[in-house]
C-alpha cells in the first residue's frame, strides 16, 4: 500500500469522495451509454449529494497528505530536528 493511503484522513476523504460523487457519475454514465429510458436525466438528489461531499473530501485528502508529509519529514530529520 502506498504511504499516502496510510493516513486515516486520506482514507476517509477517498471514501467520502467515492460515496458522494459515485452515484451521480454512475447515473450520468448510464445515460450516456443509453442504459436508461431518459437520455437526459435530472438526478437532483445525487447532484446535491455530490455538491455537499466533494469539497470536504478534497479538504480531508489534502490535509491527510500534508499531515503525512510533515510526519515523514519529522522522522527523517532526527531527534534534533536538523
Amino acid at each position: 500500500m502506498p504511504v499516502c493511503f496510510r493516513s486515516t484522513r486520506v482514507r476517509i476523504g477517498l471514501v467520502l469522495l467515492i460515496v458522494g460523487t459515485g452515484p451521480l457519475l454512475a447515473i450520468l454514465a448510464a445515460a450516456e451509454l443509453g442504459l436508461t429510458d431518459d437520455p437526459n436525466p435530472n438526478p437532483v438528489i445525487f447532484g446535491i449529494l455530490a455538491f455537499l461531499t466533494f469539497w470536504p473530501s478534497v479538504a480531508l485528502i489534502l490535509s491527510g497528505l500534508a499531515h503525512g508529509r510533515k510526519a515523514r519529514e519529522g522522522r527523517t530529520r532526527g531527534p534534533a530536528g536538523r
